[in-house]
């Protein structure tokens, strides 16, 4: 896989990389893997509102009174 960056993104991610003392790859690997957990948290919790929290609605809106 090849990532290409822009300038800037390159020169920040040097920065981040200089400041944490690791290396670019180290820093763009934690980021990736950051964001897809993030991502699968945030897409798990749309389907349960979206499909299981409807089947609910009633009961919640019975203890919501």
């Amino acid at each position: 896989m090849t990532l290409r960056l822009t300038d800037h993104e390159a020169e920040a991610l040097r920065l981040r990389a200089d400041l944490e003392r690791r290396s670019m790859q180290e820093v763009a690997r934690q980021a990736i893997r950051e964001y897809v957990e993030s991502h699968s948290r945030a897409e798990l919790l749309d389907h349960v509102l979206d499909e299981e929290l409807p089947r609910y609605a009633e009961a919640l809106e019975r203890l919501g009174r």
